[in-house]
Parts: structure tokens; C-alpha cells; sequence
């Protein structure tokens, strides 16, 4: 059954998208009569090698030699080369507009008025930095890392990295050390940027005694780089090997960028996995696989053009601040905000849409689900009027979030729920502003990905809650991990259940118009009587009650079998009474089916959160079942895994 239909984009605005001219290129170029987007995604995947021929030149690419092939053999997963000849640079194709249209605004939460850099000042930047980088005997291949708050000097340290050659990896500040360490370690950085502070609801937290404690930890002592946030300045006395970025840069103006020409194939990013069951996994990200495979979501899923101003609430821990990026290679504004998304109140970031004009505001499923538990709308309808795309990720965003945004926030809408991950610094799932909106769907399959949901025989099947699988490889597979020479890992984490066949860990299903519902991660599906559940199913009806603020659902073994446990945390003034519990379990029956149903309905005080807001459901999992979980320190909120241990609840 589909969703209900709740937006079509006239055939105007369809006509006026990147999608649209890009499906004309293709009809154009190969012979064809596509009319819709189903029928370009089809031959997307029957025809991977041209499909990504074609986005090559969609993309602009700039590269100093052209590509021999586009890849070398289809059938190989993992290890097929794409683009093999091709020299290009990551940095250069980023930085291909050097005018005086806005690149970046900037605004803190501390901040009182935005701060504006035009492509002309963000090139003389990377450039002056780039050019210090290399004095320092920065080369391709070295480890620079980012322990910095979403500010533009994050972004011009990674590009000034990627100029050389070198590999930017980066973490968001509120990690602790030992999350720090856990990352950096691996990667043994020769520079370390840091800012000096960063603001999180209205509190200054210091990053200097973090950052001295790092660099003393870590096997190979890198350069510090201090960035003044606000009107601060910072006493660096007691940070070792440090300077202050206004000491390191280059004090020359007018300089050109050293582009180094690279392979496609050359590592750009080292990502990492949460760690919430063992070391994070370094994962190695190519640079013309990023740069390809974001301009196509971003150009032509997304339909960004230059006179948009893209907004994404991340931090630099998470893969959207890299996907974020990307997007200077189309030539629009990018709105970087750093600090809480309810400080000074929960309207923070509805305001920051009118006052900027946003045409394209990007943020999680939690914070739609909060907004809409806190009665938020608009203040004047003129405030989100600039809006044209809502991005949603992180976690399914429910039927009645989708509902709540077009009701409260903007009628006329493309909300694009999508999905990929850390893995392949990108998106399975994507937006299509070609196409209808479902409420509780993901709109379509990115181009080019040869996605399916898998039964448990390994076959692929419509209407059916499966996992998600790719048959076919795609140029933003991760290169390697980093410190796995014989690829163990890689292939433990992607191809150990399918040979030759990605396994992405979500439990999906695809419908038949090419609809898409994720149900969790398939690796925290319940098991009940030998019947796979996905927990969105029953966040999706939990959550909608306006006594719960949050949920977890966790499998707890017992007698043989799975049992079905439910964690509530409740709105300030509820109660968890024999009432409510009743009314939850009768929605959860109805809504879902009778094996959803929790034996245990418990009342919890707080919801283990990874950095990046996702649900830590098997380190709870792990807790009640008397195992011990690891690097806490990943987690937004450690010390809310402790409220799960002896629960007697559990006991009988």
C-alpha cells in the first residue's frame, strides 16, 4: 500500500529542474523517449557505465586529463576502477567560481549578525592556507584533521588539504577526548585544527584543554592550529606546537592555488563509523567518487543551481557537513550554523530561514518530530516562503511528521526524506523534484544505484520489508579502511552475508512505483516467533502520542524466544499509568500487527543518541543482555546508557 499523497510539483517547476534537462540530455544523446523518472532510473541502472559518462559532463568535471574508461569491470564488487586516466582535483572543482556571489554565511548561535565570504575572499583563503600547508612540508597522502565547530575555516581547511593532496578527516568538538583519540589516533594527523570554543545552548565550552590533551596522546604530535571563535583571544601559551591561524597563514594576497593533479581514485576523506560496538571503522573515501556522486544529489536530486541558499543543520562529525560542501562546486550560498537548534528557543532555525531566504533547508527527522511535539509553526507565513526543498535524514522521518510539515510549515514543498550514510558518503535513497511526495516515503533511488530489498533467500522482492542490498558498484564506495591491509573489515561490514553484493544493514522496502520506507537498521530488527520487525514500525506509532517525548525498542531474549521491550521517556506532566500503557499497545496492534505488540512497556528518563542523533538501540540491546559496550564516548549522551542497567523489570 502506498503512502498518502500529499505534493505534486506542476509541470511547470518539473520542467524548470536539473532533473528534467538532464533526462532530455539523456533522451537526446542515447536515442530515448523518457518521460518520467522511473524510466531514467531504470536505465540509469541497466546502463551503469554510461549513466555515469553522462554525469561526468552533467557535472562540469574539470580535470587536467580525461578519463580511458569509466570503469573496468562492472561485475567486480569490491575493487572496480573507475575513471582510470583521469587527473583531476577535489579543491579545484569546488572552487571554480571566484566571484563576488556569496559562498558562505556563518552564524552562531552567540552570534548577534551573520559573517558573509564571497568565492573571491573563500579562494584567497584556501589559497594563503594551502600555501602555509605546503611550507610546513604538508604533501599528498598526509592525515590533516579538523576538532572544529560548523565554521567557515573548517571549510577552508579542508579545501586548502585537498588542494595538495592531502586527507582531510574531521570530528565535531563536543567528542570527548577519548572519542577524539579513538578517531585521530588511527589516522596520526601532521596538523590539527581546533577552535578555541564553540557554543551549545547558550554555554561557552573550551576546546583548548581537550585539544592539548589530543595532541599529547596521540603517537605522532601534530601541529596545532588554534581558530579565534568570535571576538575571542585565545592565550595559546599552554597548548603545545600550537599557532594561531592569523600567525600560520600566508600574509600574501593574490595567490593562485597549486591544484595537485591526482588519480579519481586518490583518497580525499577518512570518515568513521559511530563505534558504539567497537573501535570506529576509518573509512577512506576517494576524491572523484565524492565529488561525482555529490553533484549528482545534489544537482540533480536536490536540483541546487547557483541563486540557492542551501542550509544543513550538521555538525563536522557527520557526513552531511562533506555532503554540504559539495555543493560550492554549483556555486551557491551555503548557510553554516553552529549551536543548538532550540537556542535561544525552538524557533531558532525557522527564523534563520526567513532572515536568510533559504531555498533549501536540510536538517534530521528528530528535529521535525520536536518541533512538531513543541506546536511550532512559522511565526509569519513570509518566513519560509523562500523555501522550495525540505531535507530530511538521520533516522525515518513518520507519516505524521511528513503530514505536520506540510499542514504547519509549507504547502508548496518538495520533503525529500533521505538516506544512505557514513559508508559511502552518500545517499541510497534520495529526493526526486520530478516526482510526488508519500507521506512515510522516501522518494526514489538515487541514479545509478542498484538498490533492492532482499528476503530472507537472498531474492529480490517488491512490497516486501527486506534488506537493503546493491548489486551493482558505484564510484563513492569507500576505497579501503584505513589500517586494514588485507580488507577484513571493509568486507565483514558490506559482503559478508552476499558475495560480491553490498549489504547496507537497513531493513527496507521498495514499492511499486519505486517508493522507498526504511524500518530500522536490520541488525536491531526484532525477532518475535521467528518474525522480522523493523523498530520504525513502532516508533512511527509510539511517538505520535502526545504523553511520549522519545522511544527506544530493543528484542530481549527470554525463553527461548524474542520478546518485544518498549522504553518511553514521557512529556514533562505525564504518567506512565496502566491507562497509557493500554492505549499503546492497542495503537501498536492496530497500526502494525499483534506480533509488534511489547511485552514490557517501561518508563525511561533520557534515549542513548549517537553525535549524529541516531538511536543507539545495541548498546541498549547489549546492556540488558549483560554485555559490556564500547566507546561511549561516541555517544551525545553517555551516561544515559547506565539508567538500563538492572532494570527488574526485565527480570520476570
Amino acid at each position: 500500500m502506498n503512502g498518502e499523497l500529499l505534493w505534486e510539483p506542476f509541470e511547470e517547476r518539473i520542467k524548470e529542474t536539473n532533473m528534467y534537462r538532464f533526462m532530455q540530455t539523456v533522451n537526446q544523446k542515447h536515442g530515448m523517449k523518457f518521460e518520467n523518472y522511473s524510466q531514467l532510473y531504470q536505465w540509469s541502472i541497466n546502463n551503469i557505465p554510461d549513466f555515469w559518462a553522462d554525469m561526468w559532463e552533467e557535472a562540469d568535471i574539470i580535470a587536467s586529463s580525461d578519463f580511458d574508461e569509466v570503469i573496468d569491470d562492472i561485475t567486480k564488487m569490491p575493487g572496480a576502477k573507475w575513471f582510470s586516466g583521469a587527473r583531476l582535483n577535489f579543491a579545484q572543482n569546488l572552487l571554480r567560481y571566484r566571484d563576488d556571489h556569496i559562498a558562505l554565511v556563518f552564524k552562531g548561535e552567540a552570534m548577534d549578525e551573520c559573517q558573509r565570504i564571497t568565492y573571491a575572499q573563500l579562494y584567497d583563503n584556501v589559497a594563503r592556507l594551502a600555501r602555509r600547508m605546503r611550507n610546513e612540508g604538508i604533501t599528498k597522502g598526509d592525515r590533516v584533521a579538523g576538532f572544529m565547530p560548523n565554521m567557515p575555516e573548517t571549510v577552508m581547511a579542508m579545501l586548502a588539504c585537498a588542494s595538495i593532496g592531502a586527507i582531510w578527516s574531521s570530528c565535531s568538538p563536543d567528542f570527548g577526548t577519548k572519542g577524539a583519540l579513538d578517531r585521530f589516533g588511527q589516522i596520526r594527523p601532521k596538523l590539527l585544527f581546533t577552535a578555541s570554543r564553540y557554543s551549545y545552548n547558550g554555554k561557552w565550552f573550551d576546546s583548548l584543554v581537550k585539544v592539548t590533551e589530543i595532541h599529547d596522546q596521540l603517537p605522532i604530535k601534530p601541529r596545532i592550529i588554534v581558530v579565534p571563535y568570535g571576538d575571542e583571544k585565545p592565550d595559546i601559551s599552554s597548548v603545545p606546537n600550537s599557532f594561531l591561524l592569523s600567525d600560520f597563514i600566508s600574509d600574501k594576497s593574490g595567490l593562485e592555488i597549486e591544484f595537485e593533479q591526482l588519480p579519481f581514485d586518490h583518497p580525499l576523506y577518512i570518515m568513521y563509523s559511530s563505534g558504539t560496538t567497537g573501535l570506529p571503522k576509518s573509512i577512506v573515501h576517494s576524491s572523484g567518487g565524492i565529488l561525482i556522486n555529490h553533484i549528482k544529489e545534489l544537482k540533480l536530486h536536490t536540483d541546487v543551481k547557483r541563486d540557492d541558499i542551501l542550509f544543513y543543520y550538521t555538525t563536522c562529525g557527520w557526513m552531511m557537513w562533506n555532503w554540504m560542501a559539495s555543493a560550492l562546486s554549483l556555486g551557491c550560498t551555503i548557510v553554516l550554523f553552529d549551536g543548538s537548534p532550540f537556542y535561544p528557543d525552538a524557533r531558532a532555525l525557522l527564523r534563520l530561514v526567513g532572515d536568510e531566504k533559504i531555498t533549501i533547508f536540510g536538517t534530521s527527522a528528530k528535529y521535525i518530530d520536536s518541533i512538531q511535539k513543541e506546536g511550532l509553526k512559522p511565526e509569519d507565513k513570509y518566513d519560509t516562503e523562500s523555501l522550495k526543498t525540505i531535507l530530511s535524514t538521520g533516522s525515518p522521518l513518520s507519516d505524521d511528521n511528513f503530514r505536520f510539515v506540510y499542514r504547519d510549515i509549507r504547502q508548496d514543498v518538495c520533503l525529500s526524506s533521505i538516506s544512505g550514510g557514513t559508508d559511502l558518503n552518500g545517499c541510497f535513497f534520495l529526493g526526486n523534484p520530478m516526482g510526488a511526495v508519500y507521506a512515510g516515503e522516501l522518494q526514489c533511488a538515487g541514479l545509478g544505484m542498484n538498490v533492492k530489498a532482499y528476503d530472507e533467500e537472498g531474492i529480490s522482492r517488491l512490497n516486501y520489508q527486506g534488506e537493503l542490498v546493491c548489486e551493482s558498484p558505484f564510484p563513492s564506495m569507500p576505497l579501503y579502511f584505513w589500517n586494514d591491509p588485507k580488507g577484513e573489515k571493509y568486507h565483514n561490514a558490506y559482503f559478508d552475508v552476499y558475495p560480491g553484493i553490498w549489504r547496507h544493514g537497513d531493513f527496507i522496502k521498495i514499492n511499486d512505483h519505486g517508493g522507498v520506507v526504511i524500518f530500522g537498521r536490520s541488525d536491531a530488527t526484532l525477532n518475535p516467533g521467528g518474525v522480522r520487525i523493523g523498530t520504525a514500525e513502532i516508533y512511527r506509532v509510539v511517538e505520535a502520542f502526545d504523553e511520549i517525548e522519545d522511544s527506544l525498542v530493543i528484542g530481549q531474549e527470554w525463553k527461548g524466544d524474542v520478546r518485544v521491550v518498549l522504553f518511553v521517556k514521557l512529556c514533562p506532566g505525564s504518567k506512565l499509568n496502566d491507562d497509557l500503557v493500554k492505549k499503546i499497545r492497542t495503537a501498536i496492534k492496530t497500526n502494525c500487527s499483534p506480533r509488534h505488540v511489547p511485552a514490557k512497556v517501561i518508563q525511561i528518563s533520557d534515549i542513548p543518541y549517537t553525535i549524529n542523533m541516531k538511536k543507539v538501540e545495541m548498546a541498549v540491546k547489549n546492556i540488558i543482555h549483560g554485555k559490556s559496550v564500547m566507546n561511549r564516548e561516541s555517544l551525545r549522551n553517555p551516561e544515559s546508557l547506565d539508567v538500563y542497567k538492572d532494570i527488574q523489570e526485565l527480570k520476570n
